[in-house]
Parts: C-alpha cells; sequence; structure tokens
C-alpha cells in the first residue's frame, strides 16, 4: 500500500522559488559590493539583472495563473519591477525581485509546515511485510499488498504494522500516527491491532485479517489524497478579492503618476502587492487540515473545513456515534445460590467458542473482571435459539428464555425483560445444571465523551443539536436526555433522515453525523458529513466530507472548533495584511515611501501574514489536556472503575433478593457486600479523592473544580459507614422486617449514588484521557 503521488501536489514555482532567491541575491549583494567600490556601471548592471530576473519570474507565475483560470494577481509584481527597471531605479528593480523571491519561498516553507502532519501520514505507509513460510518456521519479506488475509505476520520492533490483523503475542504499539495520542498503548494476545500503527516493542506476531488495500490506513491514505483536490471557497473569494485590488491599485498608481511622475506610480506598485490575500488563506485552511489529522480528524479539502466551521446546526445519529455502538454487559441478575460472577464465568466460558455477536462482549466482560475461563465440552449451539455445553462438569446453557428451560413468565423473567425494554437492552438467559441461574443485560453504552462534546459543539457555535435515528422512540428519549440534544427524531427510516436534513438545511449550515450504511444519503446531503471511522469500504466513510480515524466523538469538538479558528486566522490575516498595504499605498501616493524602502515594508507585512496564518498548525490552548502522568493516572482509574461497576452488580443482586430471601439467610449476603464496600469500593473512593483530583484541578483550573464530586466521595462514606452499624446493631439476631426494609434502602442508595458518580467521573474526568485506552487485560487488572 503506497500513497498516491500525487497526494501532496506542489506548484511549479515551489522549487524554483528557492533557485531565484538565490541568483537574485547575489546580484543585489553584487551590485552593492560594486557600488561601494567605486564601479557604479557595473553597479548597475548587476542590478538590472537581478530585475530582469525578477520580470521574468513574475511573468511566468502570472501566465500560469492565467492557465489555471485565475486572474493573474502578479502582474502588480510585474509591473512595479518593470516600472522600476523604465525609471532608472535599478536598485529598487532589484529589491523588488529579491523580497519578491523570498516571499515566494517563504510561502513554500509555509505551505510545507502547514502539510507537514498529512505528508507524515502518508509517508508512514507500509510497503512491506515479514510472513511466515507455510510451516510458520522461516520468514520472507513481500510486498504489502501480497499479504492475504489469516497469514501470520511477524513485526520488528519500530516497523510499522502492514495491514489490520489480530495479536498473537503481547504487543507495545504506538499509536500516534492514527489516534494523536502520544503514549504507546499495551496490547495483548486476541487484540486487534491496525495497520499505520508501530511497534514499539519486541518483535510481535499476528494473523492478517484484511487485505492492506482495506485496511484501516488504506482507507485514511485514500482520504488523505482526496482531501487536497479543491480550494476552498474562501480561497476562491480571496482571489476575486485580488482582483478587486489589482484595479485599485492601478487606478492609484495611474493617479500617482498624473500627480508627480513615473517614480511615484512605481513606488506605489511596490507596496500594492496583494499577497495576503493569495497567502493567507491557503495558509491558514491548509494549516488547519494539517493540524486536523494529526488529531485523526481527515477532513476532505480546505473548502470542507470553511464549511465545517460556519455550520449552526447538527444531526447525529444514536448507533455507534453518541453510543459505543457495540453491546457490552451492563447488569447481571442472578437467580437462585450462584454469585453473580460465578453466572458470568461459567456463561462467558461457554461463548468462547461460539459465533454469535454477543459471545466476544461476554468473554470480554468476564476477562475484564478477573473471571478465570475454561474450555467448554459437548458445546451445541443453535442460531436463534443459544448454545448449550459443559463447563467443570457443570450443564450450561445461554440464549433465549425458552432455550434455558424458564417455563412461562416468573417474576424474574418478567422483570428482568421490563427493565430491559424500558433500557432498549437485550437479555441473555443462564441455566446451569438444568435451573435458572441468572439473566446477563447487554446495552449499547452511551460514550463518556458524548455529552461533553455537545456542551463544547455549542460554546464554538452549535445552535441546534438533533438526535435522528431508527431506534424505538423510548430508547431514543433516555439517550437524548442523557446527552442534552435539543430535540429527538426516533424510528426514523433512510429516507425519513434525509426529509429531517432537508428540513435543517432550511434553517442554515447542517453537519449530520453518522457511522452506518443507511447514513451514507444523509451524509451526502448535508452540508458537511460526517462518519465514525476510517474503514475504506464503508459506504458512509466515502460518502463523507469529515472522517473520525479515531473512535471518540470529542474529536468531532474539536474539528469544528479548529474549522471555525483556521477561517477566523485567514480572514484576521487578510484584513490585516490588506489595511497594512492600503495604509502604505496612501504614503507612496504622497511621495513618504520611496520603492525601496517600499519593497522592505512589503516584504515585512508578507512575513506577518504568513506568520500569523500559521497559528492554525499549533495547537488550540482551549480545553483541558492532561499530560502523561495525568493519563496514567486516569487509566488506573478507568481500570479501576471495571472492578467497581463488578461490585455494583453484586449490591443491586443482594438488594434485589431481600424480598425472597428468607430471615435467616439475609445477612451473610449483606455481609459480603459491605466487605466489597469497605475493602474495595471505600478505598477506591479515597484514593480517587487524595490522588486523582488534586492531578486533575491542576488541568481544569477554578475554585475547587472537583469540589461536587469530593462532596459525594464524602456522602458514599457516609452511607457506608451506617450500613456497617445497622450491620452491627443486627448483629448475630435474625434481621426483623423493619431492618430488612432499611438495609434494602441502603443499598438501593449506595447503587443508585454509586453509579451516578461513577458515570458522572467517566463523562467529566476520565473521558479527558486522550485516547481510550484498550481493553485492560486479566494480569493487568491484578496488577
Amino acid at each position: 500500500m503506497r500513497p498516491p503521488q500525487s497526494a501532496l501536489p506542489s506548484s511549479p514555482w515551489r522549487s524554483s522559488s528557492v533557485l531565484l532567491l538565490g541568483l537574485s541575491g547575489a546580484c543585489l549583494l553584487a551590485g552593492g559590493v560594486l557600488t561601494l567600490a567605486g564601479e557604479g556601471s557595473g553597479g548597475d548592471a548587476a542590478w538590472i539583472v537581478c530585475g530582469g530576473l525578477g520580470a521574468a519570474y513574475s511573468l511566468w507565475t502570472m501566465l500560469a495563473s492565467l492557465r489555471r483560470g485565475r486572474v493573474g494577481v502578479d502582474a502588480i509584481a510585474f509591473l512595479a519591477v518593470v516600472g522600476a527597471l523604465a525609471v532608472g531605479e535599478y536598485l529598487a528593480a532589484a529589491v523588488i525581485s529579491v523580497m519578491m523571491a523570498s516571499g515566494r519561498a517563504l510561502e513554500a516553507w509555509a505551505a510545507g509546515r502547514a502539510t507537514r502532519d498529512l505528508r507524515r501520514l502518508l509517508e508512514r505507509a507500509p510497503a512491506r511485510a515479514h510472513r511466515y513460510q507455510s510451516g510458520g518456521t522461516t520468514l520472507e519479506t513481500v510486498d504489502v499488498a501480497d499479504v492475504n488475509v489469516g497469514d501470520r505476520v511477524m513485526v520488528p520492533s519500530g516497523e510499522p504494522v502492514p495491514t489490520d490483523g489480530v495479536l498473537l503475542t503481547e504487543a507495545v504499539i504506538d499509536e500516534s500516527a492514527l489516534t494523536g495520542e502520544p503514549l504507546p498503548v499495551t496490547h495483548f494476545r486476541g487484540d486487534l491491532v491496525r495497520s499505520g500503527t508501530i511497534n514499539a516493542g519486541s518483535p510481535l506476531d499476528m494473523q492478517a485479517t484484511a487485505p492492506a488495500s482495506e485496511s484501516a490506513y488504506a482507507g485514511i491514505v485514500r482520504l488523505v489524497a482526496a482531501a487536497q483536490s479543491s480550494p476552498a471557497p474562501f480561497v476562491r473569494l480571496a482571489d476575486r478579492y485580488a482582483v478587486g485590488f489589482l484595479v485599485l491599485s492601478l487606478v492609484v498608481a495611474a493617479g500617482a503618476w498624473v500627480a508627480a511622475g513615473p517614480q511615484r506610480a512605481v513606488a506605489v506598485l511596490v507596496v500594492a502587492s496583494p499577497c495576503p490575500l493569495i497567502l493567507a488563506a491557503p495558509v491558514a485552511l491548509v494549516g488547519g487540515l494539517s493540524r486536523s489529522a494529526r488529531r485523526g480528524v481527515v477532513v476532505k479539502g480546505a473548502g470542507v473545513l470553511e464549511r465545517l466551521g460556519a455550520c449552526t446546526t447538527l444531526l447525529i445519529d444514536k448507533t455507534g456515534t453518541l453510543t459505543s455502538g457495540h453491546p457490552t454487559l451492563t447488569n447481571i441478575l442472578p437467580v437462585g445460590a450462584l454469585a453473580p460472577e460465578q453466572v458470568l464465568t461459567l456463561a462467558a466460558s461457554l461463548d468462547q467458542v461460539s459465533s454469535h455477536l454477543l459471545a466476544r462482549s461476554l468473554v470480554d466482560a468476564a476477562r475484564l473482571r478477573g473471571c478465570q475461563l475454561e474450555l467448554p465440552q459437548e458445546v451445541e449451539e443453535v442460531a436463534g435459539s443459544g448454545v448449550r455445553g459443559t463447563v467443570g462438569g457443570h450443564k450450561v446453557a445461554l440464549g433465549k428464555a425458552s432455550w434455558v428451560g424458564v417455563v412461562g413468565s416468573p417474576p424474574w423473567a418478567k422483570a428482568a425483560r421490563r427493565r430491559a425494554q424500558l433500557d432498549g437492552s437485550l437479555t441473555v438467559f443462564v441455566s446451569v445444571d438444568g435451573r435458572p441461574a441468572g439473566v446477563l443485560v447487554l446495552d449499547d453504552s452511551v460514550r463518556s465523551d458524548a455529552a461533553r462534546t455537545i456542551h463544547l459543539l455549542r460554546n464554538h457555535g452549535i445552535k441546534r443539536i438533533v438526535m435522528v435515528t431508527g431506534d424505538r422512540t423510548e430508547v431514543a428519549e433516555a439517550i437524548g436526555a442523557v446527552t442534552g440534544v435539543d430535540e429527538v427524531l426516533a424510528e426514523r427510516s433512510p429516507e425519513d433522515k434525509l426529509d429531517a436534513v432537508r428540513a435543517e438545511r432550511a434553517r442554515g449550515g447542517t453537519i449530520m453525523v453518522g457511522d452506518g450504511i443507511n447514513d451514507a444519503p444523509a451524509l451526502a446531503l448535508a452540508d458537511v458529513g460526517v462518519a465514525m471511522g476510517a474503514r475504506g469500504a464503508s459506504a458512509s466513510t466515502e460518502t463523507a466530507d469529515v472522517v473520525l480515524t479515531v473512535d471518540r466523538l470529542d474529536r468531532l469538538g474539536e474539528a469544528h472548533s479548529l474549522a471555525r479558528r483556521s477561517r477566523r486566522i485567514a480572514l484576521q490575516s487578510v484584513i490585516a495584511g490588506m489595511g497594512m498595504s492600503l495604509t502604505a499605498m496612501g504614503f507612496a501616493a504622497v511621495g513618504l515611501l520611496p520603492a525601496v524602502w517600499g519593497a522592505i515594508l512589503q516584504e515585512g507585512i508578507d512575513v506577518a501574514v504568513i506568520l500569523n496564518a500559521l497559528r492554525t498548525v499549533r495547537s488550540p490552548t482551549e480545553g483541558p489536556r492532561l499530560d502523561e502522568t495525568q493519563s496514567r493516572l486516569a487509566r488506573r482509574f478507568q481500570r479501576e472503575h471495571l472492578m467497581i461497576k463488578s461490585d455494583l452488580d453484586r449490591l443491586l443482586a443482594v438488594a434485589d433478593s431481600l424480598g425472597t430471601t428468607s430471615p435467616e439467610q439475609v445477612m451473610d449476603p449483606v455481609r459480603e457486600v459491605y466487605r466489597l464496600l469497605s475493602e474495595e469500593v471505600e478505598p477506591h473512593e479515597e484514593a480517587e479523592e487524595h490522588i486523582l483530583y488534586p492531578a486533575l484541578e491542576q488541568v481544569l483550573g477554578g475554585n475547587e473544580p472537583t469540589g461536587p464530586m469530593s462532596r459525594a466521595h464524602a456522602e458514599i462514606s457516609h452511607q457506608i459507614r451506617r450500613l456497617g452499624h445497622l450491620i452491627e446493631d443486627i448483629g448475630t439476631s435474625v434481621p426483623d422486617q423493619e431492618d430488612i426494609d432499611e438495609i434494602r434502602r441502603l443499598l438501593y442508595g449506595l447503587h443508585a449514588i454509586l453509579r451516578l458518580h461513577t458515570l458522572q467521573e467517566e463523562e467529566s474526568y476520565l473521558s479527558l484521557e486522550d485516547e481510550t485506552p484498550a481493553a485492560p487485560h486479566v494480569d493487568e487488572l491484578s496488577a
């Protein structure tokens, strides 16, 4: 997979401008030396040659612009040089030529600086791979295009991953080229890795899951190549302004000629260069493209970047956009004597060999919670019903209620179905040794950065946000309420989404964000279509104007903010540069600015304009950003949250069982829950208070920014102490109904506040970590 040769085209004058600068600079210097040595005629000759070079070069660039259908704004420079030579201002002609060459060289450097990240992205495209030959004992080096699905590949230290694949060994991967995350990420056997990332550890083995032409990096390369094709509307508008400025300059120069002669007209033309227009807008917008690419956002052209910054309405899909797009285990509802962790361990062990879509989610959830899985035996799977087999001597079945032996609709099954229906969740019933053991609840959870992204977009000019989805109304409205959108349009077909886009476009510029094939028509119709993910075969990716190559919604907020900033900087540069040029023209017209000094002043204006435009390449200071130490802390507490959620499942299961368990059997599970709360949950909350929060306050700023969350810590500790006092007060006696009711209230209250507090931390604090880390391995969790 090699980047297209035309991905980053260079104009013909970019290399010639450096040569012109060297020759004209040498002629200017030689003329000065000869003049000081008393050889005035020789000095004039050197300056004439210098002026001739400048005149020829400006004529060439002017004609080249005309051939491309753009008015030759270099006509002013050409007239200035020729005019200076005609009136005997040889030094002025030489200075103008040198300044023009240096301006072009400066523009070439600025363009190269602005596109540096795009070029790096293309240059890192893998070109070769080290494939194991049949037998798996020897390696052969092949072109990356020859790697097929299923091939085993070895990636040496420091080399890029040649194609998408599954790790066969543990590895440390540098993902900065795709995600912008500066720190290497540890991945484990079975994890997916993407092409274009760099092996930052020991040599690794992997198995290819896609040919190089269909890999994530190949899709990004194609998108970057397409991003260079069309000029922005603002750049075309600058061309029109430049034509008007050209006419104005000629009128003022003509007036100066009539009033004071040709020398005065030449002085006006020298400072009348439209460089602030022809340089500022392209450099600023291409710099914005480059900065976006560095953050994992590929914008298909400067015109798209400008439109993105001008939009005021956002239409956003739900599944895979506001939500994670894949099911995750959110609750375990045990039935019978088995604890939630035991139910999950048996179910996930059986699902290791299942081909069902939910199987991987259950296996991942079990590993994240530290469950020790066993290989199942005698496995039978029936599509549409479920799977059964033997795990550790137990007969285990999971799937539909009827498949696992649930007869009718007992109260626990009815409650599980109702809860799943209200939350838009999926249920997987589990039986062990022929008896119902529990219900696993899976949900497409809201992204932790969704609400923060919505808030960021509102702060940067988005006035209306609408969620449009094909999902059920009650589920969509629940997601909409959590994320804070203005309106929810549910149960919409692809045709209905088109109607929604048309209606919103009538109000103003509209962004449509989606990830599925059914979103592609709406993405194409919107002013700016944004696709989640960079898979080259995706219809939404091919149709979209902007592609988020990392699975983070908050990059959309960054891209919109960067687009507005790029356009604002371009406009600032144009207005300031043109204003300074017009002022200089006025001074030259009345005889206060000679041609030589005018040329030097115009060069200073060009430098100021370009340096200001290059601010788009630098990172904006707005928004909190974690450093390396703070990122490590965030990842640590993200991992701990996974364990806390397991404790919350156990807490809720015990609270639910209080109504069906005899009073004599109540206290043992309650004491176990109290042990989890006091030995795992409370120390975690204390560590957040004394380690995580002080580190985050350095980033968040303000007056006690974590104060409200600290208050939640105090309340959690208070409720845990209350539960402990109640257990101590009951002692060894059998609790009465009032005791059981009080225990239930405490457990439900603790579950509610802990769940809300954990979600708030993930949304407000932990989502600030620049890259969502890979799911931690069991060994990492126990470290």
